[in-house]
């Protein structure tokens, strides 16, 4: 597979992006209950199109990553946090996700940030790997902070500088 193309999503990219939001639910990476209908919009007063970069592949949105802020304290707006990440199961293993972060971690750059961070549920073994490979370090861990799936999952926070 060549390169996705990468670019920030626009407004008329919600349909697709909830779409694939959708699609991509797994007890894996999300702590909300499985996507009914009526759905929710996927763009938000918080999170809108300039928040996020998609993926692209043969015309097609394969992928996404969601950057904003950790916290809305003006304290902390030094701080950007990949808030998001979504890749179609079809094209999993062929570095769409890698391309996504790269490109989290270049705007959150371009914007002035001197950390970006993240959460990641324990059991998200391929995630995980993927951040650690980017240069993440685990910087805390919530023991068992969440029940799914029947079981409790540990939360854990990564980080690394951008400076």
């Amino acid at each position: 597979m060549p390169e996705p193309l990468i670019r920030i999503a626009r407004p008329d990219d919600e349909g697709e992006l909830a779409r694939l939001d959708r699609e991509t639910w797994s007890p894996l990476h999300a702590v909300t209950p499985p996507p009914q209908p009526p759905y929710d919009s996927f763009f938000s007063e918080r999170s809108g199109p300039r928040d996020h970069r998609v993926a692209e592949y043969e015309g097609r949105l394969v992928g996404y990553v969601r950057l904003g802020f950790p916290t809305e304290l003006a304290s902390n707006t030094h701080v950007r946090q990949i808030r998001g990440l979504a890749v179609a199961q079809e094209v999993r293993g062929l570095g769409v996700g890698r391309a996504l972060v790269r490109a989290a971690v270049a705007e959150a750059r371009e914007r002035g940030a001197r950390r970006i961070t993240l959460r990641v549920l324990g059991h998200n073994t391929a995630a995980r790997k993927l951040y650690e490979s980017e240069g993440f370090v685990v910087e805390g861990v919530q023991p068992e902070e969440f029940f799914l799936d029947g079981a409790y999952v540990d939360d854990v926070m990564m980080g690394r500088s951008l400076i």
